[in-house]
């Protein structure tokens, strides 16, 4: 298995940031937004709404750690969850889960969000993580393939487990890095967002005055 390197080239090119619980009404809104196959590949079912609701509202962000992809309106295009093991037995275990919306495919955002994923991963002591992913998700076998992940095939399932370095300087200072720049980009799109709002607002209250002066004959 080829090492694994502190930074992988362009992998701070797309701003991926740490979600909250303030956040978790959007994770929702994304997960529903994907179709039935979508979610069976997600979850290994079809999970129905009720169900999507219940994972989100299960979500524990104290333990967990999920990040997201955002676009300029503030719309969750891409989430991954970084869930750590609770057996003492395997404290230093993780598995990886991701999502991508159809409308955002092919720009490579699984297989950042799996390199986030890993680096956080490796800076809180976890060694070996894991995916469990249906046989047909190629997408996300690839991933893993692509990493140097092990896989074992069984039927409809297929088990990936990546052995992790040991964190390093490099590792700590990059994840602080790449969170400082997601945070900045997620204000600063909060702020562009709630501007042009504002502007149609503004608008509408223009277009409106103008009607009624019509109307009036003013």
């Amino acid at each position: 298995m080829a090492p694994l390197q502190d930074l992988r080239p362009n992998s701070m090119a797309v701003p991926i940031r740490s979600l909250g619980p303030g956040h978790r009404e959007r994770i929702a809104r994304h997960l529903l937004a994907l179709d039935g196959q979508d979610r069976y590949l997600r979850f290994g079912y079809a999970a129905n709404d009720e169900q999507i609701r219940r994972y989100t509202d299960g979500l524990d962000f104290e333990r967990d750690d999920i990040f997201g992809i955002y676009n300029r309106n503030l719309e969750l295009l891409a989430m991954a969850h970084l869930a750590f093991s609770r057996d003492p037995q395997a404290s230093a275990c993780a598995e990886f889960g991701v999502s991508v919306l159809a409308k955002a495919r092919g720009r490579g955002y699984g297989a950042r969000l799996f390199d986030r994923a890993v680096m956080h991963a490796r800076n809180e002591g976890v060694d070996l993580l894991f995916i469990h992913a249906l046989s047909e998700n190629t997408a996300m076998l690839k991933i893993a393939r692509n990493a140097g992940a092990t896989l074992e095939r069984a039927g409809s399932e297929t088990e990936a487990h990546l052995r992790l370095p040991p964190a390093t300087l490099d590792s700590r200072v990059s994840a602080l890095v790449e969170e400082q720049i997601a945070k900045t980009d997620y204000r600063l799109k909060s702020q562009a967002k709630s501007f042009w709002e504002f502007l149609a607002g503004l608008q509408e209250v223009r277009q409106g005055v103008r009607e009624g002066r019509h109307k009036s004959g003013g």
